[in-house]
């Protein structure tokens, strides 16, 4: 198994993605929407050479069945990260188990919840692996 390598790469990624957020908190500061600090760092992410996808749907299963609930997650990159992108005055722990309920809804790794309002970036950002 690769796991250690998984890890290794994992953790490469979502160090150029926190990259990323870091340049477009910088460039914008605090206090604007959510949606415009998405489209900013899904313009960053692009231009640093990253597959990304926004606003991607996840169904919840229910005995067997798929339906849509209206779970949208901001950003997935790679296939691999997903990317919560929030505006508010302090993230509050519903924020972490939204992310951490995507997590579990769709099957992917890692999750980074982001909140530009902070006064840096490192101040309001979360790491979740599974």
């Amino acid at each position: 198994m690769n796991d250690g390598h998984d890890a290794k790469e994992l953790n490469r990624l979502t160090g150029r993605i926190i990259g990323a957020a870091i340049t477009v908190h910088r460039a914008l500061g605090p206090g604007l929407l959510e949606s415009t600090y998405e489209a900013c760092l899904a313009y960053e992410l692009t231009d640093r050479g990253l597959l990304i996808r926004r606003q991607v749907p996840v169904p919840v299963v229910y005995r067997g069945v798929h339906l849509d609930c209206g779970y949208r997650l901001d950003l997935v990159v790679e296939d691999k990260v997903i990317l919560e992108v929030k505006s508010v005055d302090k993230l509050q722990g519903v924020h972490s188990a939204q992310v951490l309920t995507y997590l579990r809804l769709s099957g992917y790794a890692a999750g980074l919840l982001m909140n530009f309002n902070a006064r840096t970036l490192r101040e309001g950002m979360r790491r979740f692996v599974t």
